[in-house]
């Protein structure tokens, strides 16, 4: 990691400076390239005023196979410089997400979800000819199919109040205070919403990644990235872009590293109830309460198990026939604590020999 340019904007041309970096040395890679979508004749609004579409020369090419060329040289950098672990986003429209997802495909790389960003706010279809451009498409593709990736599925479900993230996000378009503006027009065409890209960088990496952006533009990535505690490198060969990137992160601030802790239940230590019995945390005979109140009562048992009404069984096969559905038994079972005579999960408990099984060798006399 030493060798890479952190956190630092490039000048170049992305292909140029993607050869340039180390092979596989990239968690995560995201890029917004140009999307070929050239308007052939101005577009008014029905007061007549012109809507300022994207006319870049950076957005130019001569036919699809002029787009393809170019298409197939940046996505073959770029899975060079992914980690064998790693994942790419590209985001489009219909202008040239098909043609993209194509060569994807033709490169090896293994399409994990495609991501609808529906638009809260999308510009009309001013001429009434067909429906309004509503959304755009982001893929999700890891380098090597069957190997270890990173998605953080729930702080994803966390960001979501609980409930599991769908492949539909509604979210606004760029603007008002933070779309960047030169002289009262805007500074970039395509620039992209914060909230699109803090999905895809907490969803996709860890604190501490090489998150890459091979279109750098106004600098969105580098700047949600240092919010995340993940380190950053920008690619832009336009160099008012790039000014204009670099003075945007420098008035960004990183997050507190401990605000930055993601968890994952999947890949905490397992201990199975009976270990509060092996521990003494619990007794054979004890009373367990469901959901906390007195009406069902399950007696513990030496084994581990628990027997409710003449059933026995685990706590989570008990716990489920008296809910009728999938319930988690850790939450469900309550113990009566006699220090302050109140009725705790019995996850409280779990997570206390935790702590004395799982403590840090540093920590430990």
């Amino acid at each position: 990691m030493s060798s890479l340019p952190l956190d630092q904007v490039i000048q170049g041309d992305c292909v140029e400076v993607l050869n340039r970096l180390p092979p596989e040395s990239i968690d995560l890679i995201f890029a917004d390239p140009p999307y070929n979508l050239q308007l052939r004749n101005e577009l008014r609004r029905p007061d007549h005023s012109r809507v300022a579409g994207v006319t870049d020369p950076w957005d130019r090419f001569a036919d699809f196979e002029a787009y393809d060329q170019f298409t197939l040289a940046w996505l073959s950098a770029c899975r060079r410089v992914l980690k064998a672990s790693g994942t790419l986003w590209v985001i489009g429209s219909y202008h040239n997400i098909y043609r993209v997802g194509y060569h994807l495909q033709n490169l090896g790389f293994w399409i994990l979800n495609d991501i609808v960003w529906i638009k809260t706010n999308p510009m009309p279809n001013f001429r009434g000819v067909r429906f309004t451009n509503a959304h755009e498409t982001l893929i999700w593709a890891q380098k090597e199919r069957g190997k270890p990736y990173t998605f953080n599925h729930h702080a994803m479900k966390a960001l979501n109040g609980d409930l599991q993230m769908r492949s539909d996000w509604h979210l606004p378009i760029c603007s008002g205070s933070e779309r960047l503006r030169e002289n009262g027009a805007k500074a970039h065409s395509t620039q992209k919403p914060r909230a699109l890209l803090y999905r895809v960088l907490l969803a996709a990496s860890n604190p501490g990644d090489v998150v890459l952006d091979p279109f750098f533009g106004s600098g969105t990535t580098g700047e949600v990235a240092r919010w995340l505690g993940r380190h950053w490198i920008g690619i832009e060969r336009d160099p008012r872009y790039m000014e204009l990137a670099r003075r945007r992160l420098a008035n960004t601030s990183a997050a507190p590293p401990a605000t930055l802790t993601q968890t994952n239940p999947r890949r905490e230590p397992r201990l199975p109830f009976g270990a509060l019995l092996e521990h003494g945390l619990l007794q054979a005979g004890q009373t367990l309460y469901f959901e906390g109140r007195t009406e069902h009562t399950a007696l513990v048992l030496a084994d581990g198990r628990v027997e409710y009404n003449g059933m026995r069984g685990s706590i989570h096969l008990i716990a489920r026939q008296i809910a009728a559905a999938a319930v988690n038994g850790w939450q469900q079972w309550h113990y009566f604590d006699p220090h302050d005579e109140t009725l705790r999960p019995i996850d409280h408990l779990r997570q206390k020999l935790k702590s004395i099984l799982f403590k840090p060798r540093e920590e430990e006399e």
